[in-house]
């Protein structure tokens, strides 16, 4: 396509090669001044997950004859097929944020058995991983009372071990004029 058929379809291409037509490419050997440069006071934060992280966003109670509850932001859910196992992290709207399998190729690959204890353990690995990747580093689950010796406690207890809290913060709830004790804010950092 030549120059002039770019010109005659695009007319941001025209104005383009107008400034490089008109550009004066000789070098000089006087330093260029910069104009100063202006930080805007207003930042806008597109990071939806950063009100959790504060501990200042919504978290839903659900009802009180739910079984397992949701109270919480995140959620580690474990479920085991006849043949393949899957983890997966929930957020409280019902999309899944995380996940990993042993029905995944590059997983199943290293395993014998994509369903013994040694699948568990790695399972754990690669989504504890893929958190930390992701930017997740707590989430409620409900593995607080299993059994250490099986394989649902192997694979929370290597979870916890690669840096993953299994248990979120309660929400900061701003106190009041009348309250006595006043909370800690979770954004302020105190020096010890």
């Amino acid at each position: 396509m030549s120059i002039l058929n770019i010109r005659q379809v695009c007319p941001l291409a025209r104005i383009a090669l107008q400034r490089i037509a008109t550009a004066d490419f000789a070098t000089t050997s006087a330093p260029v001044p910069k104009e100063k440069v202006e930080v805007s006071q207003v930042v806008h934060n597109r990071n939806p997950r950063n009100l959790e992280r504060l501990r200042i966003a919504w978290k839903p109670q659900g009802y009180h004859l739910e079984s397992p509850g949701r109270s919480y932001w995140h959620k580690l859910v474990l479920t085991s097929s006849s043949r393949f196992i899957s983890a997966r992290v929930v957020h409280f709207t019902g999309k899944v944020v995380v996940e990993a399998s042993t029905n995944e190729w590059c997983i199943k690959k290293h395993l014998y058995n994509t369903k013994d204890v040694s699948a568990y353990q790695n399972l754990a690995k690669v989504l504890a991983r893929r958190c930390l990747e992701f930017g997740l580093i707590e989430m409620e689950s409900d593995f607080k009372d299993v059994d250490p010796e099986t394989k649902v406690g192997k694979f929370a207890k290597i979870i916890e071990e690669e840096g993953i809290t299994l248990s979120e913060p309660k929400r900061y709830l701003p106190a009041y004029p009348f309250h006595q004790t006043r909370p800690e804010k979770p954004w302020v950092v105190t020096e010890d």
